[in-house]
């Protein structure tokens, strides 16, 4: 499936990777992710894709960003945008296929094998665009969950589709490796006094 001689960029929808791990139920340990494909070939770029919300004062998302920021990874976000559906509800849209789609084009040049991390059915024409300029293609999702999180149209239209849990072991990371919540650490705190 891989070359060690390719040049490999990953591309990770991040609400979609985290959404399929979490139905899988584990952790991704952004640092595995990493090593794991350097070893597949020349790791050339990995980018992140996330939209983010710009008016809370604390964002959960925002140590996970900053660290991939200073740990090998592209950031790309953008402010989500907020609105109020049909039924009142307060909805956050933050859609981020174009930029992904725009970047992988760019770079079409220079990369041997994509590895996209997302199940969208919308990336299954950028899938074919890529595949048309002689470049591989493999999907990371899932259809171990109910429901599967990957496109039929997408899967197919892959030269692979590797499913995520079957690398649980290489880049999953144990809840209770998780740091505490800041919440626990300041109880913790509270009752050391």
């Amino acid at each position: 499936m891989f070359d060690p001689r390719e040049k490999i960029a990953l591309f990770i929808d991040g609400a979609n990777l985290y959404a399929a791990s979490r139905s899988l139920g584990f952790d991704i340990d952004y640092r595995k992710l990493l090593t794991a494909f350097q070893k597949k070939g020349y790791l050339l770029r990995a980018y992140y894709y996330t939209a983010l919300v710009e008016d809370q004062e604390y964002s959960s998302i925002r140590p996970l960003i900053d660290w991939l920021d200073y740990n090998g990874y592209k950031l790309v976000t953008k402010p989500a945008k907020e609105f109020t559906d049909s039924a009142g509800r307060r909805k956050i849209k933050g859609n981020m296929d174009i930029e992904l789609a725009i970047d992988a084009l760019e770079l079409a040049d220079v990369v041997d094998h994509y590895v996209i991390f997302s199940g969208d059915g919308d990336f299954r024409t950028l899938v074919e665009a890529l595949q048309r300029r002689g470049r591989k293609v493999s999907v990371v999702s899932t259809m171990s969950s109910q429901p599967p999180m990957i496109s039929d149209d997408l899967r197919r239209q892959a030269d692979n589709f590797i499913d995520l849990v079957s690398m649980k072991g290489e880049i999953g990371r144990d809840p209770s490796e998780r740091p505490p919540r800041r919440q626990d650490v300041e109880e913790d705190y509270e009752d050391d006094l």
